[in-house]
C-alpha cells in the first residue's frame, strides 16, 4: 500500500514560477508546483498560480482541492463554474476550458494517468 501525505500545503516551497504555456490576454498568469513521485500512474502534488486567464490541456482526470485563492473555470461549450479556497472539482478525462484566476490560487491535487 502506498500512501501519499501531503503536510502544510499552504506553507510548502514550490518550484520556480513559470508562465502559463497559452495565455488569454494580460496580465500572464504564473505557475508554481510540488510533485510527490508515485509509481502507479497516479500523480499527486500542489500547485499555485497567480492572476491570469488561460487554456487548460490536461487531458487526464483530475481531483483538485483549493486551499486558498479563487476565480472561475469554464468548461468547453459550459457555463463558467466559480470556485474559492474549500471547494474541490473533479474533472473527468478530456475536461478542456478556460480558467480565470482572480486571486492567486494554490490547490492540492491527483491526476490519473491514462
Amino acid at each position: 500500500m502506498t500512501v501519499s501525505h501531503i503536510r502544510a500545503a499552504l506553507g510548502e516551497t514550490l518550484s520556480t514560477p513559470a508562465p502559463v504555456a497559452s495565455p488569454i490576454g494580460e496580465p500572464v498568469a504564473h505557475t508554481s508546483y510540488k510533485e510527490f513521485e508515485r509509481a502507479d500512474q497516479v500523480e499527486t502534488g500542489i500547485w499555485e498560480c497567480t492572476p491570469g486567464r488561460w487554456n487548460r490541456f490536461v487531458t487526464d482526470q483530475e481531483f483538485c482541492h483549493f486551499i486558498a485563492g479563487s476565480g472561475t473555470f469554464t468548461p468547453t461549450g459550459g457555463e463558467p463554474i466559480a470556485f474559492k479556497a474549500g471547494d474541490a472539482f473533479m474533472m473527468s478525462e478530456n475536461t478542456m476550458g478556460v480558467w480565470d484566476i482572480r486571486e492567486t490560487v494554490r490547490k492540492t491535487y491527483v491526476i490519473i494517468k491514462r
